[in-house]
Formats: structure tokens, sequence, C-alpha cells
């Protein structure tokens, strides 16, 4: 007997090839149609999520995450917008070559296919996740948490209710109804639907995802992010710069969550970061202390953690080297940053740091798909395969070899 996900899943299925001989004019239009729906239905938007946000228990990232305000909104339908506008990522030519027989041979920028979707709270990740698929000529499979479930209804209706009005199928959106664990890990094992999954969570979610999934995945990973403020940093401009990162929006994975300061400029630093940031929990090593004894002592857990809260590890080191020592061996490969006027420090951060993202005198919060100029993102990739970093449009494409020829055999 087939069960609802599975019927749901062939629909969405038939529904990623029709799409993906849509036209260019019609994917823009769904994402402009959404983004104008959004924009006229927001107060009943607004209203069912306010009712899901007063039935959170939690607090902190989860309720900040699961919260939709006008604000947020208007960002949702400007991305669908900028991402309707880009360039189309579908059947570009990569590369052509004629071969010695005279065989014509291209790579093509094609869909995936199915793009499966697992994420917690995050109704604006419903949203943004259609539209590229959608705009990249793939469907979308979304499979979201029980606290969000009619907020991202509501939301996928709106783009089903696009699709049918350009003459496509509803189903290449899609949301699965079943938010139960059960339902989960049976959602990671379809490989007769999904091309290709991603997790949207935290560790739990990751370590599911590792345990229990069949179909490939890209993981978007821990933020762990580290900024280090070198000794030739400005101080005025380093503590500006990490309170951004740290409080802008502390529950993001582009947050910092470690500061390693070198020993020569760390009493003045951490002196005035302190000042400037009095909401925020430090806790650092013993050299720090001796600056804040008012600080946490930190623990090598804490150098692991991704806190997603007004809460900041801190260490003092010696050298660069100490400090890119420090990130190879907490960092998880999200976005790492340098605050420095050496470009030599620069040039040397950039080329040693492994991470998706390496950051020089700017924030971490800058490392994402709207700001990056790709519309949106699905995710942050901290994989080297086959995605690294934002992933937008193209990292939404796979490529086809095209072979022209004129009746060449071998």
């Amino acid at each position: 007997m087939t069960s609802p996900l599975e019927a749901q899943g062939r629909k969405v299925r038939e529904a990623s090839r029709v799409v993906a001989q849509a036209s260019n004019e019609q994917r823009m239009t769904v994402l402009l149609r959404v983004a104008d729906a959004l924009t006229n239905r927001e107060d009943e938007l607004l209203a069912i999520n306010a009712e899901e946000v007063d039935a959170y228990v939690e607090s902190g990232a989860g309720r900040d995450r699961l919260t939709l305000t006008s604000q947020r909104i208007t960002s949702m339908g400007d991305a669908l917008r900028d991402i309707a506008a880009a360039p189309d990522p579908l059947h570009e030519t990569l590369d052509h070559s004629i071969r010695p027989n005279g065989l014509h041979v291209e790579r093509l920028r094609v869909p995936l296919g199915v793009i499966g979707v697992v994420y917690e709270n995050r109704p604006n990740v419903t949203s943004d996740v259609a539209g590229l698929c959608v705009r990249s000529g793939n469907a979308a499979y979304l499979r979201g948490s029980s606290s969000a479930q009619r907020s991202n209804q509501f939301i996928v209706d709106l783009w089903r209710e696009a699709l049918r009005a350009e003459g496509l199928p509803e189903d290449a959106v899609a949301l699965v109804a079943d938010p139960s664990h059960e339902a989960a890990v049976t959602f990671m094992q379809m490989t007769s639907v999904l091309d290709c999954l991603i997790p949207r969570g935290g560790p739990s979610l990751i370590a599911a995802m590792r345990e229990h999934a069949r179909v490939p995945f890209v993981l978007d990973g821990d933020g762990n992010c580290h900024i280090y403020v070198d000794q030739s940093a400005d101080i005025d401009g380093a503590v500006k710069i990490v309170a951004n990162a740290k409080t802008s929006r502390p529950g993001v994975c582009n947050a910092a969550e470690t500061v390693l300061v070198h020993q020569a400029v760390a009493e003045d630093f951490l002196r005035a970061f302190s000042f400037a940031v009095p909401q925020v929990e430090l806790r650092g090593d013993e050299r720090t202390l001796a600056v804040l004894p008012e600080a946490t002592p930190a623990s090598n857990d804490d150098y692991e953690r991704e806190f997603l809260d007004l809460i900041l590890a801190v260490k003092v080191v010696d050298s660069l080297d100490e400090a890119i020592e420090h990130v190879a061996t907490y960092g998880t490969g999200h976005s790492e940053a340098i605050l420095t006027q050496s470009e030599e420090n620069a040039e040397a951060w950039v080329r040693r740091v492994d991470a998706a993202a390496v950051v020089v005198n700017a924030s971490t919060r800058f490392v994402d798909g709207g700001e990056l100029g790709l519309g949106a993102e699905v995710g942050i990739s901290t994989q080297k395969l086959h995605a690294r970093g934002p992933m937008g449009l193209r990292e939404l494409t796979c490529l086809k070899w095209v072979l022209r020829g004129e009746g060449q055999v071998r």
C-alpha cells in the first residue's frame, strides 16, 4: 500500500519534469506572483505565525527563527524579486570543443530535479528555497517542523496558486504534512523521489541526516565562526565589527562564536569590547580573565560550541599562526574572519584558513546568499562536494554533456 508521503513524492517527481522544461519567463513570473502575494496577504500570514510563536515553549534562537515580522516578510518578497531578476541558470554552456574527429562536445547547466529540504522553524526558508528551486527548474519538497507547520503551509499555498496561474503543476512546491520524526527518516530515504537533500538545523538534525539519509545530501553545517583581532587591527573598528557579528542576530549560523585576540592588543580590545556589549556573556581563557575578571572561565567545550546566543568564547593568542591553528582545531569550515591592517597577514589568512568563506576586515554576517548577490540561499554548505558556501541558483544545477556528430562511429 502506498503511503501518503510516497504518493505525494511521486507527484512532486512528476512536477519536477515539467518545471525543468518551463520557460525562463514562466519561472520568473511565478516568483514575482509569490512576492506580490506575500505583500498582499501579509496580515494573514502574521496572524497565523503569531499563534505558532505563542504556542512555542522555548526561547532564544528557536523562537527568533520561528518569528515572522513585517520586515522579514518584506525581505522574503525582495529576495524573490532578486532571484527572479538573476540570469537564467539553465542551459548555460560552460565550455565547447571540437574533437579531432569533428565531434562537437559541450557541457550545459541543467536542473538537479527534486530538492528535499529538512529544516527547523524558519518559515522564511520555505519561501527562499521554493524560489531558488523553481527559478533553477527544480521542484522543492519541504519537510518543516511542527512548530511552523501552519506558517509553512500558508506560504506553500501561495506558491501552488502562483504555479497554477502560470500553467505549471502545483506539486512543484510541496510540504510534507506529517512533521513526525518517523516521517522525517522516511523522507531522508526517498531515493526514488529526491535527487538532493539539504538539512537546515542544529546538531541533532545533522546527526540524524548522517545516520539515516540514503539520498545524497549537502550539509548546511554548524557555524562555529571565528574572528581574529590581529595586533595591527584598528581597535575601534574591530569592536564594531565583532559586536555586529555577535549581536545583530546571534541565532544564525554566520554569527561569531569565538573571538581570538593577539596578546599585544588584548587589553585595549577586550576592555573596549566588554564595555560596548554588556549584554554578551564572555567566556575566556586565563589571559582574558586577567583583563576581565568578571568574565566566565572558558572550557574546551566552549571553544567547540555554536552558542546561537549572546555568548562569546574568547582566547588571547600570541601569533597569527596560533590563531590559524585554533581555527583548524575548533572550526566547522563555515566562515572565518581576520581584522588586520597588515596585507601580509590578511593574505596568509586567506591562503591558509580552510573554510567555505574567509573574511578580511568585515563581519561574518556578510556570508549570506542575499548579501553576496545570490538573492537568497538554500543553505551554506560546509562540505566541499558538490557545493561549498552559500548555495544559490547555480548550486542547484548539475552538468549535462552534449555530443553533436555527423555520423561518427568509434
